[in-house]
């Protein structure tokens, strides 16, 4: 579920970047007219200052320099990123595998849940011992940073959309013969392939059964980089092409070096301080066996009223 929350939130994100971009888009490139309200807040104080970087940059690289700028300002922003993703690459990894040391507990859990005829008291009752699993284990219940790196970003691609759009020198720029101004297949491709590697690469070392879960949700993200890539000028997929770029090889450092010591710090701190059993099979039968017991026990005393009422009827018209 936290995948899939994440995806849909991703997903929401970009989404609401194609609204701002296109809302962008009323005006003619390169001309005069500027963006107002909170398009206008964007391009003054994100796109402005980016444009200017991008034309001093353009200038001192010569050919192909627009392109080159924006590749340049890919990896900085990448980089000063780059300690953020890792950590909570970290906690990620820290939580998948305290979770799958927890996973016995949590299926009991979820098939207390689907048992026949439960109340809504016990339904409470089995969603505090969830709690109950995670807060004795020192282990959130929702984990990592989330989406905070695409939300960082955000306004980085806003910017970079509003300094080549609302430039003439940098909306009349190629890169390598492809126009900063317009859709680019080629870039698109490139963008999505080297999701498509770094998104294969993270599945490496996963449980198969872990990997299964969340196959659909990983090929996501290539899809909507070739989406997005696809739907913007070319000076965005080849801001996503250099970001993803970085990305794979942040993955190989994740995959081939920090799980492995993540994982090994784990399994020593689990033989450090065990896992603490909250749920066991005997009390979640304690837990049906006493409601069954006291709804008996209710039975029989509404029965027994019951007699006493009807022997006293017969009393009285004795």
């Amino acid at each position: 579920m936290k995948k899939i929350r994440k995806y849909l939130l991703a997903g929401s994100t970009l989404g609401i970047l194609a609204l701002v971009l296109s809302a962008c888009s009323s005006s003619k490139s390169g001309q005069a007219t500027k963006p107002g309200g909170i398009y206008g807040f964007f391009y003054q104080y994100i796109g402005l200052p980016l444009q200017h970087i991008m034309l001093q940059m353009a200038h001192a690289l010569g050919s192909n320099g627009a392109g080159w700028a924006i590749i340049i300002m890919t990896f900085v922003v990448r980089l000063v990123l780059m300690p953020l993703m890792l950590y909570q690459q970290k906690k990620s990894i820290e939580q998948q595998e305290k979770t799958a040391r927890l996973q016995p507990q949590m299926t009991l859990l979820q098939k207390a849940m689907k048992h026949e005829n439960i109340t809504q008291e016990q339904q409470f009752t089995l969603t505090g011992w969830q709690r109950d699993i995670y807060k004795k284990n020192n282990l959130s219940m929702t984990g990592g940073i989330g989406c905070l790196p695409l939300l960082i970003q955000f306004p980085i691609l806003i910017g970079i959309y509003d300094a080549v759009y609302y430039s003439k020198a940098l909306s009349a720029a190629t890169f390598y013969g492809i126009p900063l101004s317009k859709r680019s297949i080629v870039l698109a491709i490139v963008a999505t392939l080297l999701t498509v590697v770094q998104t294969w690469i993270s599945t490496i070392g996963i449980p198969e059964q872990q990997k299964k879960t969340m196959q659909t949700m990983l090929w996501m993200n290539p899809l909507m980089t070739l989406f997005f890539s696809i739907s913007f000028p070319s000076s965005i997929a080849l801001y996503w092409a250099a970001g993803n770029l970085v990305l794979l090889v942040q993955q190989l450092v994740i995959t081939f070096m920090l799980q492995p010591k993540v994982k090994a710090n784990v399994e020593q701190e689990l033989q450090d301080t065990p896992i603490v059993e909250v749920v066991t099979q005997e009390k979640i039968d304690q837990l049906f066996n006493q409601a069954a017991k006291s709804a008996k026990n209710t039975k029989n005393t509404q029965l027994h009223n019951d007699l006493r009422n009807r022997n006293k009827g017969k009393q009285h018209r004795k």
